[in-house]
């Protein structure tokens, strides 16, 4: 069994530290990995959005997945020590080439700051990658399950509370990183030409899972180490295989019922790997409605950023970045773990509530069903807000009048008269084969002038008027509101000649007299913007300001020459900024991570202690695995079903969960807690009293026959 105790503070063994830094270091270095990656592979490999995002959900569920290899090495051949030390230098080496990866200078030989080969980066990006989802996910059940095994008998209370702290160190972990690494990403560096520095940002979580690996093995000689037991999966698969074939040799009424499906098998196996395989079947069985929860919990990450997307990011004097709300839910758990474990479940228990770890996992779920409730509210909320863009057959024409004169412009059943330099206050919504004929007329301009364009539908579109013979047509492009928070903003130019405006470091290059430039996008924020033009005189000053951008906005701004012969810049809003404020996500964040907290912290502890000795590895990799599967649930229903209102989606999942909570709840009225280490005990007793104890090392391999059971 290795050393008999290792030397303890506080009640703990001495060695749980080096395993808590050790995932600390771990988290920070995969979460700061993770963190750039899609912008990575959007801006150094060119890639688009979707595929960007594909690679990126394939990666993470890799990194559930691959567990349970590290599991099967770890409780078959290597044990878990020598299993995370081995697989950890995979992990440092994959974050290491990952890094090399993003070095331009690696093939860019004529030095102009772009890589000249990209397949060889792409290729090297893709190892790294497979080497760190076998490194972190084959690791992953085997550093919770080795800080389980430092414990003694006796030690549960302890043993509960460094579940916990385990899961701080995660998120404490993930949280600094994702503070951290974007401001890494955003420093210059490169040896012939200065560019985002994605070397730094990667090289930082390597050099961090270095230091993990280091700090692990100085731990190496207080840890309690158990002596891997041969293939286990290999003889499991075996039983049950055995134990199902047996079951339906004898079906007939001729012979006696089993108590249980397993029992079966005793023809061939020993009652102690039986009892183990019954102990993992139940548990996994509990294991099958668990998805669901990751399910919903997984889309903090997109779902509800893309909601926040909508909403203002001022809250009282800071400003905060939709991608920037997922933290709320690291930052909560920090908060909340130590109050739950130290508040929380004492007071229950002193109110003689018997909290189970089923019944916590049951709440945990309730509460991550009503977070999703409460997301739809605030996403009704947000509805109301939300500009009404042209549906199938419709289109929306607004009016820019740019010239010095009232104008009158006829549309079928509605008249709009505009004075100078104003706009319609709102686009006008037409049935696309209503439209038949648009005229226009001016004080001081003879006659009626006809607007001829062909409309597109589902578009928007600015009718820009100078006089009745001089107009522009120009089709909008936005659709939706702008994506990530950000402000869109176009320039008209009424100039008579082309004119190039810098804002911000975008370009608006050769904007044509009398037309309209696309619309860039930008955060939130004065911007400040200069106009190149040749037609004013020197001493007119060519730096504007925009006024302070808030969220999802859209700005049209007119370029004219103002009475003393220097540019004036006009703005007109085209799509109002957000209004609802980001701080109502609080309450939904706040249920999801009280339910993550009663729910995960207990499940990764529940699948320890129910698990006996020589499995507990494979039923955390099994406890990873509904991870895995939640994240394919989303895929798939977010691929499938596409609803038209969004808080239709968040109701949907709510339900789901909400079902498959109650199923939960009456499955684990059914389950009997077990004590694993008793369970083995009496079967050493029972051993050493049949006097076939230790001398013989294969007696507990031998079958054993019915007569002397």
């Amino acid at each position: 069994m290795g050393m008999s105790k290792s030397p303890g503070c506080f009640g703990y063994p001495l060695s749980i530290f080096f395993i808590v830094v050790n995932e600390f270091c771990e988290r920070f270095s995969y979460y700061g990995m993770r963190a750039l990656l899609v912008l990575y592979f959007r801006n150094f490999l060119g890639w688009d959005d979707d595929l960007s995002t594909a690679i990126y959900h394939t990666f993470v569920a890799l990194c559930y997945l691959t567990p349970i290899l590290g599991a099967l090495i770890a409780d078959s051949w290597l044990g878990k020590f020598k299993t995370i030390v081995s697989l950890s230098i995979v992990y440092t080496i994959g974050q290491a080439v990952i890094s090399v990866s993003s070095v331009n200078d690696l093939t860019d030989h004529d030095h102009n700051g772009s890589p000249d080969n990209l397949s060889v980066h792409v290729a090297l990006s893709m190892i790294g990658l497979a080497l760190i989802a076998l490194g972190t996910g084959g690791i992953k059940p085997c550093v919770s399950a080795f800080g389980g095994d430092q414990f003694e008998e006796g030690q549960e209370k302890q043993r509960n509370r460094f579940f916990s702290i385990f899961y701080l160190a995660i998120n404490a972990g993930s949280l600094l990183s994702t503070i951290i690494t974007p401001i890494l990403r955003v420093q210059q560096c490169g040896i012939h030409s200065q560019q985002a520095c994605y070397p730094l940002a990667f090289g930082v979580p390597a050099a961090l899972m270095a230091v993990a690996l280091i700090v692990f093995v100085l731990g190496s000689g207080m840890y309690k180490k158990f002596q891997p037991q041969g293939n286990i999966m290999g003889k499991v698969a075996k039983c049950i295989g055995f134990a199902i074939k047996n079951r339906f040799r004898h079906r007939s009424k001729a012979f006696p019922k089993r108590e249980h499906w397993l029992d079966w098998a005793k023809e061939k196996y020993d009652e102690r790997l039986i009892s183990q395989i019954k102990m993992v079947t139940k548990v996994m069985f509990l294991y099958i409605p668990l998805p669901m929860f990751w399910a919903l919990f997984d889309q903090q990450g997109s779902r509800w950023t893309l909601q926040a997307t909508t909403m203002n990011g001022k809250i009282g004097a800071i400003e905060i970045q939709p991608d920037q709300m997922q933290t709320v839910n690291a930052i909560l758990i920090v908060i909340m773990v130590p109050i739950v474990d130290a508040v929380v479940y004492p007071l229950i228990a002193k109110c003689g509530f018997n909290f189970t770890s089923l019944k916590k996992m049951t709440v945990g779920m309730f509460l991550a069903s009503m977070a999703f409730v409460v997301a739809a509210i605030v996403q009704v909320e947000i509805d109301k807000t939300l500009p009404v863009f042209p549906g199938g057959n419709e289109v929306q024409i607004k009016v820019l009048n740019i010239g010095n004169n009232n104008m009158t412009v006829y549309f079928p059943g509605k008249n709009v008269t505009l004075a100078q330099m104003s706009q319609t206050d709102t686009f006008m919504t037409f049935d696309i084969d209503k439209l038949t004929s648009i005229n226009m007329s001016s004080p001081g301009f003879p006659g009626v002038t006809t607007v001829a364009h062909d409309f597109e539908q589902g578009h928007r579109h600015t009718l820009l008027v100078l006089d009745p013979s001089q107009y522009r047509v120009v089709k909008d492009g936005l659709n939706q509101k702008p994506e990530k928070g950000e402000n869109g903003i176009r320039f008209v130019n009424t100039l008579n000649e082309t004119v190039t405006i810098k804002m911000s470091g975008k370009v608006y290059k050769d904007v044509t007299s009398l037309n309209a430039s696309n619309y860039q996008f930008f955060p939130s924020g004065e911007k400040h913007y200069t106009i190149n033009t040749t037609s004013v005189a020197s001493n007119c000053p060519t730096d504007f300001k925009s006024s302070n951008l808030d969220f999802g906005s859209a700005y049209t701004y007119v370029i004219r020459k103002a009475g003393d012969g220097c540019l004036e810049v006009k703005e007109f809003e085209d799509i109002p900024p957000n209004t609802v404020n980001m701080a109502l996500q609080i309450p939904q964040y706040f249920l999801l991570t009280c339910g993550e907290v009663v729910f995960s912290v207990t499940g990764l502890e529940f699948s320890y202690s129910q698990a006996p000795s020589n499995m507990k590895s494979v039923l955390q990799a099994g406890w990873l695995l509904t991870v895995a599967v939640g994240n394919i649930i989303v895929l798939i229903v977010a691929g499938a079903g596409h609803f038209p209102k969004q808080w239709a989606e968040y109701i949907l999942f709510a339900s789901l969960l909400l079902v498959v909570c109650v199923i939960f709840a009456i499955m684990a009225r059914f389950y009997t807690y077990i004590n694993p280490a008793e369970i083995e005990a009496q079967f050493d007793e029972d051993e050493k009293k049949r006097g076939i104890g230790k001398e013989n090392p294969y007696s507990s391999l031998e079958p054993v026959s019915q007569s002397n059971m």
